[in-house]
């Protein structure tokens, strides 16, 4: 059974989203600002998080930052805001995903599975023995180990699989909508800010000169590409 997090100073949201929730099957904690979700994560296991951005003590930007200096946890930003600027500034703190209030039930539910899917699972490509090389970087997608130049790399879950899906398909140029769809396993709509936002913070990782990338390439007007068999 895994265990969400629900985290937003309205009750009545937090309430009517954990009962959905449980009806689905997943076991619900609930936290109603960034300070107790960070004391929540610290004391148990935790497989996803939901987090509202506007909250008392710590707001939910600032709480995604927090986490992602300890955990890789999935985490979903709620917001009443809906301009791209306020997607992209969840998305560059660190959050795998955005859904804007007010959210459609089934649409959050599949994305709280697709999140749960690649965090526990990491993607079809994990259960068998396999590693991905090209350069000084490698992907063991049995363990989910990253490495670079022999240092293990922290990603989060969204980043992990879209490397291990450019590095499955090195000299292939894919377009943002390929990747959003074999990531997010969901029918794209205007992916671009999402998927470009995810890559950049890719890039700051694995990258020496994130503006002068070894190994994400872009290909402008197409997509992005990892080359073969780089030495």
């Amino acid at each position: 059974m895994y265990t969400i997090l629900v985290c937003d100073d309205d009750k009545l949201i937090v309430n009517s989203i954990a009962l959905h929730l449980q009806k689905e099957g997943y076991q619900v904690v609930k936290a109603y600002n960034g300070l107790e979700a960070l004391d929540i994560i610290s004391k148990r296991e935790i497989h996803l998080i939901l987090l509202d951005v506007m909250m008392p003590s710590l707001d939910g930007l600032s709480t995604t930052l927090r986490i992602r200096q300890e955990k890789n946890i999935p985490i979903i930003i709620l917001s009443a805001k809906s301009e791209d600027t306020d997607k992209i500034a969840g998305l560059n703190f660190g959050a795998d995903d955005y859904v804007t209030k007010p959210f459609n039930t089934l649409e959050l539910l599949a994305r709280v599975k697709s999140q749960l899917r690649r965090y526990v699972t990491l993607g079809a490509l994990e259960q068998k023995t396999q590693m991905l090389t090209t350069g000084g970087l490698s992907i063991d997608t049995q363990s989910g180990t990253v490495q670079l130049d022999g240092e293990i790399i922290r990603l989060t879950p969204t980043e992990y699989k879209i490397l291990v899906y450019l590095m499955s398909n090195m000299g292939q140029v894919l377009s943002m909508h390929q990747i959003y769809e074999n990531v997010w396993h969901d029918t794209p709509y205007a992916p671009e800010n999402t998927v470009a936002v995810h890559i950049r913070r890719l890039r700051e990782k694995i990258e020496i000169n994130p503006k002068e990338p070894q190994y994400i390439k872009v290909v402008w007007g197409s997509g992005y590409l990892i080359e073969k068999n780089r030495a």
